[in-house]
């Protein structure tokens, strides 16, 4: 039998009398058991919103993406065939041209990202499923179409039942404004065919064009500013990427889903470890309970340790005892955060019974959760750390003297 933790689990468990000791214990406990579900349920929600996003983002983004790493255009005959037609993980790519441009419909108008695209793109990525009213560009008619997002198409007031054109302004490259105020804007116009749906950063900021009425604008005959790649499943994209950046040079940047959002990505993560700090160190306080039930129960078992060290127990059985009886209490209020927090995260997943607030201002109605065994096994080594620390501070230092044990001189006969 372990006896140093045989006595310290009867002091936690033992009904024969309550006082303040059993009350600081429970108060200790319970902080940590609040700070522990904090943690599972802040940090669950947080997977839940990175996992939303880059769900919605995927559905749009590219597996790879290549860019000039000078400039804003290229010419895409330096990669697609000398490189990319002889990669075997590469399922296929798609040319596309990105820039700026004021839009006009009817009376009002708004400044958007224009985005041409070829007639491969809906291969590369998920763009038909974000169809929300319309279609993706009909080909063969001999018409520019365009796709505006749902946030332009509700500011502009695009209706596909009108026959009203898209009016496309962007700056020309030849000219300047004060001396040919005329000739300072190309101009080009297309009919709306369908409206896309996805997140609200997107929506209310891109409308998707032919490649050539972009180029025709840009006036980069030719040119592209991006080739978006889609990666075999059985490839990894890892590999593929550094495939293509030792045969392209250093004149290109290769982009995963991830880095084609970095600022995004890399905000949520610090606010999710900031988050994480501030309820750990609520958690220290918390365990300062632990600290102030083992200096009390230490003085208050002055009696017990005296007979244990006159038994012959040695000081660093002692010692162990409220040791352990301290982490006993981290353990115990750890035990049941956790499982109060994964529970309370399994509700919210089944049923959503905490809704977000602005009904209809989502693209979903609850908080999104996602529940990480590495985040579980995180918090939990550092709250039982903490819990370890708040323990063996008092044992070491305030027990000190109660933990010695001088026998009584021998009489001489």
């Amino acid at each position: 039998m372990n006896l140093p933790y045989f006595i310290a689990r009867r002091y936690l468990f033992s009904r024969r009398k309550q006082h303040v000791i059993n009350l600081i214990s429970g108060i200790a406990a319970t902080g940590i058991l609040i700070g522990t579900f904090a943690l599972v349920v802040v940090l669950s929600v947080f997977n839940g919103f990175d996992g939303l996003i880059k769900s919605y983002f995927s559905q749009l983004d590219p597996d790879l993406r290549i860019i000039p790493r000078e400039g804003k255009f290229f010419d895409p005959g330096l990669l697609t065939a000398p490189i990319l037609d002889k990669i075997p993980g590469i399922a296929g790519y798609s040319a596309v041209m990105e820039g700026n441009a004021l839009l006009a419909y009817e009376e009002r108008q708004f400044i958007a990202t224009m985005k041409g695209v070829d007639d491969r793109f809906h291969e590369i990525t998920g763009i038909d499923s974000l169809i929300i009213d319309g279609q993706f560009m009909p080909g063969g008619s001999g018409e520019c179409f365009a796709v505006p997002g749902q946030g332009v198409a509700a500011y502009l007031g695009i209706s596909l039942g009108f026959t009203s054109p898209v009016s496309f302004y962007v700056p020309s490259g030849g000219h300047s404004a004060s001396f040919a105020p005329g000739k300072a804007l190309k101009f080009g116009s297309c009919y709306p065919s369908g409206v896309f749906a996805l997140l609200e950063e997107v929506d209310a900021s891109t409308v998707f064009v032919p490649l050539a009425f972009a180029r025709e604008l840009f006036e980069a005959e030719g040119k592209v500013s991006a080739l978006e790649v889609k990666v075999n499943p059985e490839f990894p994209v890892r590999k593929v990427r550094k495939t293509i950046l030792e045969k392209a040079g250093d004149h290109f940047l290769v982009q995963t889903k991830y880095q084609q959002h970095d600022a995004l990505y890399k905000t949520m993560k610090m606010e999710k470890w900031a988050t994480y700090l501030i309820l750990a160190f609520i958690l220290i306080i918390a365990s300062f309970n632990i600290l102030g039930s083992l200096t009390m129960l230490i003085i208050d078992k002055k009696e017990d340790i005296m007979i244990l060290r006159s038994m012959g127990a040695p000081e660093e059985m002692v010692r162990k005892i409220f040791l352990l009886e301290g982490w006993l209490i981290s353990l115990a209020g750890t035990a049941a955060g956790l499982l109060l927090g994964v529970l309370v995260c399994l509700v919210q997943i089944r049923w959503g019974i905490v809704p977000l607030p602005g009904e209809g201002s989502f693209v979903i109605s609850a908080y999104p959760v996602e529940i990480q065994i590495s985040d579980l096994l995180f918090i939990s080594g550092v709250v039982l750390s903490i819990g370890f620390l708040a323990a063996w501070y008092p044992v070491r230092h305030i027990g000190g003297r109660e933990l010695r044990f001088n026998p009584a001189p021998k009489k001489n006969d």
